[in-house]
Order: structure tokens, then C-alpha cells, then sequence
């Protein structure tokens, strides 16, 4: 798509969003029915798309895609009434008589830019927000996921008419162009680099921006957890989707009295969720392109391996890699992994551990594992991250009633549920005077008794 059709086409969104029809309630909850019947019949499609890009098993794609999708679109429809209406707010005595409320209004033209770790997820999830906001859409897919981006258009062609949502495919030239144009608002979730680029184009318009990007997200495993359930959970939210993904534990910071005990139940962990050998494993999957596989590569010292560390290139296929004795010196703390690999840092304080973390840039994700209250507790109050889980991790973002999103270089804003409604939407603030009744206290000329009435009024 050149520039000439591009700009016809976000004319053709912006006329269509002028004629009003996306404001209306019964077509906004027409549509995400339509959108959910969609989804429903190109599953298949959808599940094998995935599987060609990143490997991923039928399980795995509707655990942390397609069921997440379909959650995120149950939830908007039961509550897209209430989201809409106009809500009353308290209305001061100086403004009498007058009721003030809030009315959701949409942004326009919106632009999602997504990425391709979940590329069903995340493209459709904000499209359902936006949508249920009033919104017309541009989709762009990331050019990584080539299965998906096609069965994704499909889907969209199928459901839509283009001056609604439109999905427009491509690489770097694609995305430079859309950047370009002006949009009334650009939903973007990537890479930091990527992510400062949106955000100095989307600054020529002064076009309001949401970043959900990434960072190294610490595990801290404190000396009072239940070390083979931590191991458990840690193993499944590090390599679920082969280690692609923003939120997964970048790396752990364990109290150094059982760091032993819990490399061990780490080692055993993996065996028992991917066998013996999981590049033999047809759930586990691979990495997305040979750029990344090669980058993740030169990220392992062999002197520090616990276990993994093998690969296979024909494949894109990297074992689930545990590295010890690790400093933030090392290459793989250097940057977000990405990728199946886990360094384990050891702290002798909780103190030290929490300076660690505050001493880089703020992560999307915190995990803690910890049977003591006072723990946690001290730690939620230290540290700065998007969000996070106590005992477990990842699951955070598995539902419609929080937000998700990061803070500083890990991203601005969030979404999901409620809060991605109103991501999308600008919540005007309206106050609705009456004219039964005119109070002179405002206007001149001034006098004693007008000032006492104000101090009255204005405290």
C-alpha cells in the first residue's frame, strides 16, 4: 500500500467515524458479536498460524491467545452498557444550580501497531477495546508472524468493511508510513527502540500515545517460599512460548542460602514439563526468525550453564537454558532475553536485592515467591514495575478486571477491561447549568459580601 492509498484509506475511516455510526451502542455490540463469531470459525485457521510462525501448541495458542481473546470480548459485551453511559459526579455549591458527569467520547482514527511473541493476542485484544470505545481502526501486524498477519487479515476482511478497520501488512517501510500520517490515537506494543521512535513520530501531531513494551523483569525467590512450587511456576511462565514473552521472568534473584535447592528443583522442573529432551518436545516452540535465534545464542557463557544450552538451528530451536554465578556485567543481563534462557543472581539481603532492581530501568513485571507477608509487603512498597504476581507468575494479565500496562522505559498506559476502554476513549468532563436560577456571587461588581460568600463557598 503506497502513501496515496494509505491516506484514502484513513479519509475513508475518518469520513466513516463523521457519519456517526461507530458512537451508536447497538452496532458497537453488533460488531464484537460479529468479531466473536469470526474468531469461532477461523480457529483452526488462527491455530495453525500459529504453529508456523512460533511453534506453538494447539494448547498453548488457545491458553494464551485465542481463550484470552475470546475472554477479553465476553467481558466487554457484558459490560459495554455501563462503560458507555455518562457517570454523575459530585457538583460543588459554588456551581449551583448544575449537574456535572463524565461522558466517554472515542478518540477517531486509531493505529494498532502489534507484535509477533503473540500476535493473535495482541492485535485482537486491543481491537476489541477500541471498538467497544467507538473507535474506526488501522491494524498493523508484525511482519514476523507472516501466518498470522495473513489469516488475521482474512479474518478482518471477512467481518469488517475496510472504512472501519482495515489491516494493513508490510515491514519497516509499512510502519514508517503509517507513522507518518496522523492519527487521533496510536496503540503500540514492541520493543523500546521501536517504542521511542512511535512516540517521536506520534509527537509531531501531538498524538496521544499507549507503549506496552518490556524490560528485564526480576523473579526474587526468598528463603521462606516453597522452593518446588516456585521452581514450577517459574519454569512455566519463563519458557512458555519458548521464553517470548514480555512478561516472563527475565531473571531470578534468590537468597544465596538456597540457591542450591532451587536450581536443582528448576533442573528437575523442566524435565518433567518438556522431557528429557525438549527440542524433541512437539509443545515446545521455537524462536521466531534466525536474527533472534543467533542473538539469544551469544547470550549463553558455557562456563556458567546449569543445564541447556543446546540448539537446533535447522529448527529454531533452543533448550530451556539455566546459567549461575551471573552478574550485570554479563552479556544476557544486558539487555531483555527474550528467549529460553534463565540467569539466576544470588542476594545475601533483601535490601541489596531491592537496590539491584531500582538500579535499572523499571520492569514491566515483579515476581516474588515468599511464604512471609512482611516480605512481600516490603518489597511492593520498594519496588517500581508494571505489575506483577506474589507466588506465581504471568498470570497477571489473564483478566479483564486489572489493567496491564508498564511504567517508564517499560511502557505508559494500560488496557484490558474497563481500563481499555477508557485507554481508547477521552472521558469528557461536562457540567450542565441550569437556568431557573442565576447566583450574581461570580460576576462584578465585587463587594465584602460577595468576597464572605465566596470564602464560604470556596474551601
Amino acid at each position: 500500500m503506497n502513501d496515496r492509498q494509505l491516506q484514502e484509506l484513513i479519509n475513508k475511516q475518518r469520513n466513516f467515524y463523521a457519519s456517526g455510526a461507530t458512537k451508536s451502542l447497538p452496532y458497537r455490540q453488533k460488531m464484537l458479536a460479529s468479531l466473536k463469531a469470526a474468531i469461532l470459525r477461523h480457529e483452526k485457521e488462527l491455530l495453525k498460524a500459529l504453529k508456523r510462525d512460533l511453534g506453538k501448541s494447539e494448547a498453548e495458542s488457545y491458553m494464551c491467545e485465542i481463550g484470552l481473546t475470546l475472554s477479553e470480548l465476553s467481558w466487554m459485551q457484558r459490560h459495554l452498557k455501563n462503560l458507555v453511559r455518562e457517570k454523575s459526579v459530585h457538583t460543588p455549591l459554588a456551581q449551583f444550580a448544575a449537574r456535572s458527569f463524565r461522558s466517554p467520547s472515542p478518540y477517531g482514527t486509531v493505529l494498532i501497531m502489534s507484535p509477533w511473541n503473540y500476535p493473535v493476542l495482541l492485535t485482537l485484544e486491543p481491537l476489541i477495546d477500541a471498538l467497544s470505545a467507538g473507535n474506526t481502526i488501522i491494524l498493523k501486524p508484525s511482519a514476523y508472524a507472516p501466518s498470522v498477519s495473513t489469516a488475521l487479515q482474512n479474518l478482518i476482511k471477512e467481518c469488517f468493511p475496510p472504512e472501519y478497520v482495515a489491516v494493513v501488512t508490510g515491514g519497516r517501510k509499512e510502519n514508517q508510513a503509517l507513522l507518518s500520517q496522523r492519527f487521533d490515537k496510536i496503540f503500540f506494543t514492541g520493543g523500546q527502540n521501536v517504542g521511542q521512535e512511535v512516540l517521536c513520530h506520534a509527537a509531531e501531531h501531538l498524538t496521544p500515545v499507549t507503549l506496552e513494551l518490556g524490560g528485564k523483569s526480576p523473579c526474587i525467590v526468598e528463603k521462606s517460599a516453597k522452593i518446588k512450587l516456585a521452581a514450577r511456576r517459574i519454569v512455566f511462565g519463563k519458557f512458555l512460548n519458548c521464553g517470548q514473552t514480555c512478561v516472563a521472568p527475565d531473571y531470578i534473584l534468590c537468597d544465596e542460602s538456597i540457591q542450591e535447592e532451587l536450581l536443582t528443583a528448576i533442573q528437575r522442573e523442566i524435565t518433567r514439563q518438556f522431557g528429557r529432551e525438549p527440542l524433541l518436545n512437539p509443545n515446545y516452540g521455537k524462536i521466531v526468525n534466525e536474527k533472534h535465534f543467533h542473538r539469544i545464542l551469544g547470550l549463553i557463557e558455557p562456563d556458567k550453564l546449569v543445564c541447556g544450552g543446546n540448539y537446533d538451528e535447522s529448527t529454531l530451536r533452543i533448550a530451556p537454558t539455566v546459567m549461575r554465578n551471573v552478574t550485570f556485567r554479563d552479556a544476557v543481563m544486558g539487555e531483555e532475553i527474550f528467549g529460553p534462557l534463565l540467569p539466576v543472581i544470588t542476594y545475601k539481603s533483601l535490601k541489596e536485592a531491592v537496590n539491584l532492581i531500582e538500579s535499572h530501568p523499571h520492569p514491566l513485571a515483579f515476581y516474588v515467591f515468599t511464604e512471609s507477608r512482611i516480605v512481600w509487603k516490603k518489597l511492593l512498597s520498594c519496588c517500581h514495575f508494571g505489575g506483577g504476581c506474589i507466588n506465581d507468575t504471568v498470570i497477571h494479565l489473564a483478566t479483564s478486571a486489572m489493567p496491564f500496562g508498564g511504567i517508564g522505559g517499560s511502557g505508559m498506559g494500560g488496557y484490558h477491561g474497563k481500563a481499555g476502554f477508557e485507554e481508547f476513549s477521552h472521558t469528557r468532563s461536562i457540567v450542565d447549568k441550569k437556568t431557573w436560577i442565576d447566583l450574581p456571587i461570580r460576576y462584578q461588581p465585587y463587594n465584602h459580601l460577595k468576597i464572605n460568600l465566596l470564602k464560604k463557598f470556596l474551601r
